[in-house]
């Protein structure tokens, strides 16, 4: 209960300082070495007076801004308060500027979006061809697949109906068209009487032994 107590008044007298509305002196630093030469040094107190300089002038248009936006109900800061507060401020100067660089700021954010629009449906584009190719492939390649089990298996027939339908002595001699439809030559007649002369001296030698 005490630890309870102990916190609640610790954040009830924790008191935001001024400084902790300013922006971060790094920040600050950073864009004021943007317009000066290398190696330039720059003080503790300049940066912490130009800290607070540009922190209060922020929140000096700023609030110009939110009474106008207070006054026509509206709950959104745009580029256009900004300038209506600069200029009914005496900013003229820095008015006409920033009116520039918001001309050419959303002129860039328009780039930058049609880039980023056309880099989208370019990879979109790739990929539904790339989808497409691969689908196509797949099937091509499926295709040859059968075509090459379709060659293999006619392949298997021609020769299971060149070992079953062999053409037989018989048959050669007796001039089959079906079977053998070319007709015998001289040469064919001399190697039957060969083998057939070769099998029966196989025969009367086979005899002669037994």
């Amino acid at each position: 209960m005490s630890n309870k107590s102990s916190d609640s008044e610790r954040y009830d007298t924790y008191e935001i300082r001024e400084q902790d509305r300013w922006l971060p002196i790094a920040n600050v630093d950073r864009v004021m070495r943007n317009c000066l030469p290398k190696n330039t040094k720059i003080s503790k107190e300049t940066r912490e007076c130009m800290q607070e300089c540009v922190s209060e002038f922020i929140l000096f248009v700023t609030s110009q801004a939110a009474e106008k936006c207070l006054i026509e109900k509206r709950k959104t800061l745009n580029g256009e308060d900004i300038l209506y507060a600069l200029y009914s401020l005496g900013f003229e100067n820095y008015a006409e500027v920033l009116r520039i660089y918001l001309a050419k700021y959303r002129i860039f954010e328009l780039d930058e979006v049609e880039k980023r629009r056309k880099k989208y449906l370019a990879r979109k584009e790739r990929l539904q061809k790339e989808k497409k190719e691969n689908k196509y492939s797949s099937m091509d390649g499926g295709d040859d697949d059968d075509d090459d089990d379709d060659d293999v298996y006619e392949e298997a027939g021609k020769i299971n109906h060149a070992k079953f339908n062999r053409p037989s002595l018989s048959n050669i001699l007796n001039d089959d068209p079906q079977i053998f439809p070319l007709e015998p030559t001289d040469e064919m007649f001399w190697s039957i009487n060969n083998s057939s002369s070769d099998y029966g001296d196989d025969q009367d030698i086979m005899m002669n032994s037994s």
